[in-house]
């Protein structure tokens, strides 16, 4: 049984009520422990054009398309989040604990709340695997 950190709590400030019930619902019971990463809740458009500068402007690889200020993202306006799985002690990206959690809280946001929650990681053109949207 698990439950979200202090922490990840903070970093849903300002996420839709639902998307927040979600995510404590579904991790009590979830197949792999999960938290919330820095800018995995609600972004400024600084914020985003950060994440959407990294792989361009700056050292990493490109997690967005999305610049913030032409085109908005979910996170923007609360209706998106990211996880990362927490796995032996330390965080993971990897596919398969992600698709793991993914398949668990979108049962239980239709299951429950009766919510289809889309997964980045059913995209085809560009898989975003740690986030999810209404």
């Amino acid at each position: 049984m698990y439950k979200l950190s202090k922490r990840s709590r903070e970093r849903l400030n300002g996420i839709d009520s639902v998307l927040i019930e979600i995510i404590e619902e579904a991790i009590v019971n979830s197949p792999f422990d999960f938290g919330i990463p820095q800018y995995g809740g609600l972004r400024t458009a600084e914020d985003q054009n950060k994440l959407y500068q990294q792989g361009r402007d700056l050292p990493g690889s490109i997690v967005t398309n999305v610049d913030g200020y032409v085109k908005k993202s979910y996170h923007q306006t609360g209706k998106a989040f990211d996880i990362y799985a927490y796995v032996d002690g330390k965080a993971s990206w990897k596919v398969e604990h992600l698709t793991a959690i993914a398949e668990h809280l979108k049962q239980i946001a239709k299951d429950c709340y009766g919510i289809e929650l889309t997964w980045g990681g059913d995209w085809t053109k560009f898989k975003d695997m740690p986030h999810f949207q209404i």
